[in-house]
């Protein structure tokens, strides 16, 4: 039941990330709301790395920032966003498809070199560092989405861009 209810969950985000990713403007890719901000194309990007982290939890018992960039070149255009979306949702789908319960309750750990920052079971962990965290992102997408006047998607319902179907 658990994997089920993961599988189901994540087919949603990601379908939803997805529809938001596809509105990326290319001629405002480089753009930020504030100069803390990421840019446009940085947080799309992220919204990638967050993908390769959610796979890595399927992989690998433990994932350690201190060795992975947090921060990546930002994609510029919108295709290379969405081909590498699309490569990792295949990939994250065939580990989701592969794994049982028993893989879903191991232990994993996210860390920072010796700092430990979570250990959880698998399933957990997917949930929260995974799919919430990039609801986390994709959030802040649609904000900047909305501050450029380019109509944002509903993902749980009609947006106010939408009408109500």
């Amino acid at each position: 039941m658990v994997k089920q209810l993961i599988i189901g969950d994540a087919r949603h985000e990601l379908a939803a990330t997805r529809r938001i990713l596809e509105r990326l403007p290319e001629e405002h890719m480089s753009w930020k709301p504030h100069e803390k901000s990421m840019t446009l194309g940085g947080l799309a990007t992220h919204l990638i790395n967050l993908l390769n982290w959610q796979i890595a939890i399927f992989q690998y018992p433990e994932f350690d920032l201190s060795t992975v960039p947090i921060r990546r070149e930002s994609l510029k255009k919108c295709a290379d966003v969405l081909d590498e979306f699309d490569t990792n949702v295949g990939k994250l789908e065939k580990l989701l498809a592969e794994c049982d319960e028993e893989k879903l309750s191991e232990k994993w750990m996210l860390r920072h070199g010796d700092h430990i920052i979570r250990c959880e079971p698998r399933a957990m962990a997917f949930r929260t560092f995974g799919l919430s965290h990039m609801v986390h992102h994709r959030a802040q997408l649609g904000v900047y989405l909305r501050l450029l006047d380019i109509p944002v998607p509903g993902f749980y319902g009609p947006s106010a861009d939408e009408e109500a179907q």
